[in-house]
C-alpha cells in the first residue's frame, strides 16, 4: 500500500514538473518575441539600464516607422541635428558669401561710386557682370569685371522691359560657374544696391546653407507686388541663395527662361523658376527695394526690429542726410555702421516725462523729438515723407502699415541728424551726436517746453553684437537728466530692464 501511494506521488510531482518547464518556456518565448531578454540586432551592450532599452527600442521603432511612411511617400528623410551636432556646426561667415552684382556700362562711372562705399577689399568675395567691357583704373578698390554671357537665343516679348534682364537673370547661375571654392550662399544684387555686409552675414548664419534656401523681401508697394509677385523677391533689395539651390537652378535655368519670354524683369524669371523647383521665399524684411520716391526719413526713422541689410534706388530718392551728395551721405552713415552695425537705425521710443515729449531714436541716423505724446504703436508706423512708385497712388497701396505727416504746426517733429560719432574707450560706450537740422520750425501757439532751445542730442550705447542671436526686441531708450541751461539733450539706448515698458 505504501509502494502504490508512494507511486502515485512521484506521478503527480513529475506532471507538476512537466506544467512548471512548459509555463516557463511560454514565459521565457513571449519574453523573447518582445526584445526585453534577447536584444535587437544592434546588439546592445549588457550593462545598458532598463530604461535605456526601452528608449532604444521606442526609438527603432519609430525609424522603422519612418522608414516605412517614407518607401510609401516616397519623400525625403528630414534631418534632425541633436544640439551636440548643432553647437558643432560652424557658424556661416564672410568669406562663406559670393556676391553677384548686375551693372550697366552706361552708368558703370556713376554707379561704382556705390560699390565703392560697402565693398571690402580681400575680405568679400564676388563679381560685377557688365554688358560690354569698360574702363577700370588700377587702383580702384572695386570686384573684379565679368562680361554676361550671351543671351541672344533667348525669347523676350515684354513691350514694355528690356532684354538686359534675360542676362541679369543668370548672374547666380554664371558667378556658380567660376568654380568658386568653400561657397554657402550667392547673394544677388544691383550695381546701386548698397549692403550692410555684416549684417548680412548674420541674416544667413540663421539658415541651414546645405538645404534649399531662396532668401528677400517683396517691395514696398503693393501695386509693385500685385503686378509682379507677393512671393518674389526684388533683385534690387538683393536675395540670397544657398549653394546647393544654386545648382539645382543652373541645370534647368536656360530651359526655364525660354518658358517665360513675357515676363518683364530678372527678378520675376528667377521666382518662376524657383516656382518650377518648389521652393517658396523666405521672407527677411531687411532687404529694402524701396520703390518709393522723396525722402526715406519716415521709413529709416521707424525701421522694423531686423537688421538693416540692404539699400536700393538711391538714384531715385534724396539723399539720406541733407545738404549732402548721395554717396557723401551714405558714407557718412557707414560712420556708425562701423561702429555697431547690429544696432543701424534700429528705433528706439522713450519719453520726456518733465516736459511731455515724444522721442524716437533711429540709431545712428536721426532722432525725432515731437511735442505731446504718441503711443509706440504710432511712433513704430513710418511718417509718409515718401511716394509711391506709381506717383498716383495714395497711402492705402504701400505694402504696411504708415501714418500721415502731421499737419499742425505743433506736431510737426524737431529733426536732430546724426553728425558724428565715436567709440568712448574708458566707457566702453558709443557716443553718437546729432544735430537739429536747419530747417526753421513754424511758430506753435500751444504753452508747453519746446525742444527747439536743444541744438544736438548726445546719445550713449554700448557695442551689441550678439543683438540678433537673442529674440528680436526694440531697445529702451531714457531721457539723461541735464542743467536747465544746455542746448544738449542726452539720451541713453540699451537692452530694457525687466519690467521695463515703452510709457509715459
Amino acid at each position: 500500500m505504501y509502494s502504490s501511494s508512494h507511486q502515485r506521488m512521484l506521478h503527480t510531482s513529475s506532471k507538476s514538473i512537466i506544467t512548471w518547464l512548459i509555463l516557463i518556456t511560454i514565459v521565457l518565448y513571449t519574453l523573447y518575441s518582445s526584445n526585453i531578454i534577447l536584444f535587437n540586432n544592434e546588439q546592445l551592450d549588457c550593462s545598458t539600464s532598463t530604461t535605456n532599452l526601452k528608449d532604444a527600442t521606442q526609438e527603432n521603432l519609430q525609424i522603422s516607422k519612418d522608414t516605412n511612411e517614407e518607401e510609401e511617400n516616397k519623400s525625403p528623410v528630414v534631418v534632425r541635428l541633436t544640439p551636440e551636432q548643432l553647437s558643432n556646426r560652424h557658424e556661416t561667415e564672410l568669406k562663406h558669401i559670393v556676391f553677384g552684382i548686375a551693372a550697366s556700362s552706361n552708368l558703370w562711372h556713376i554707379r561704382k561710386e556705390y560699390i565703392k562705399i560697402w565693398w571690402r577689399p580681400k575680405q568679400t568675395r564676388g563679381v560685377v557682370w557688365m554688358d560690354k567691357k569698360v574702363r577700370t583704373l588700377r587702383n580702384e578698390e572695386l570686384p573684379d569685371i565679368h562680361i554676361s554671357g550671351d543671351t541672344s537665343k533667348f525669347r523676350y516679348t515684354n513691350r514694355q522691359g528690356q532684354r538686359s534682364a534675360l542676362r541679369i537673370s543668370r548672374v547666380v547661375t554664371e558667378t556658380l560657374k567660376l568654380g568658386l571654392k568653400d561657397v554657402r550662399w550667392f547673394v544677388m544684387g544691383d550695381d546701386d544696391t548698397v549692403f550692410m555686409v555684416d549684417n548680412v552675414v548674420r541674416i544667413l548664419s540663421k539658415y541651414d546653407h546645405r538645404h534649399f534656401y531662396y532668401i528677400g523681401s517683396s517691395s514696398e508697394s503693393h501695386v509693385q507686388n500685385i503686378h509682379f509677385s507677393y512671393a518674389m523677391a526684388y533683385g534690387g533689395g538683393g536675395f540670397a541663395i544657398s549653394y546647393p539651390l544654386a545648382q539645382e537652378l543652373a541645370k534647368m535655368q536656360d530651359r526655364c527662361i525660354q518658358r517665360y519670354p513675357a515676363l518683364y524683369g530678372s527678378d520675376d524669371r528667377i521666382q518662376a523658376c524657383m516656382s518650377e523647383l518648389g521652393v517658396p521665399l523666405t521672407r527677411e524684411p531687411g532687404f529694402h527695394q524701396y520703390d518709393v520716391y522723396g525722402d526715406l526719413l519716415g521709413l529709416l526713422g521707424a525701421h522694423p526690429v531686423t537688421p538693416l541689410v540692404s539699400l536700393h534706388h538711391l538714384d531715385v530718392v534724396q539723399p539720406i542726410f541733407p545738404r549732402m551728395t548721395r554717396v557723401r551721405a551714405l558714407r557718412h552713415l557707414m560712420e556708425a555702421v562701423n561702429q555697431d552695425s547690429g544696432s543701424i537705425i534700429q528705433q528706439s521710443i522713450c519719453y520726456d516725462k518733465s516736459n511731455y515729449w515724444s522721442i524716437s531714436v533711429s540709431w545712428g541716423y536721426v532722432v525725432q523729438i515731437l511735442r505731446g505724446v504718441l503711443s509706440p504703436r504710432e511712433m513704430e508706423m513710418p511718417s509718409r515723407t515718401f511716394l509711391n512708385w506709381y506717383k498716383r497712388a495714395d497711402y492705402t497701396a504701400y505694402a504696411f502699415n504708415t501714418r500721415p505727416v502731421a499737419k499742425h504746426p505743433c506736431q510737426k517733429p524737431f529733426v536732430y541728424y546724426m553728425t558724428r560719432t565715436h567709440y568712448d574707450s574708458a566707457t566702453k560706450n558709443i557716443i553718437t551726436v546729432y544735430t537739429r537740422d536747419k530747417t526753421k520750425s513754424p511758430f506753435c501757439r500751444w504753452r508747453m517746453n519746446s525742444p527747439e532751445k536743444f541744438t544736438s542730442v548726445v546719445v550713449t550705447k554700448k557695442p551689441d553684437p550678439l543683438r540678433w542671436k537673442k529674440s528680436p526686441r526694440r531697445d529702451c531708450c531714457r531721457v539723461l537728466s541735464s542743467h536747465k541751461s544746455s542746448s544738449t539733450l542726452y539720451i541713453w539706448v540699451g537692452n530694457c530692464r525687466e519690467g521695463e515698458v515703452t510709457e509715459l
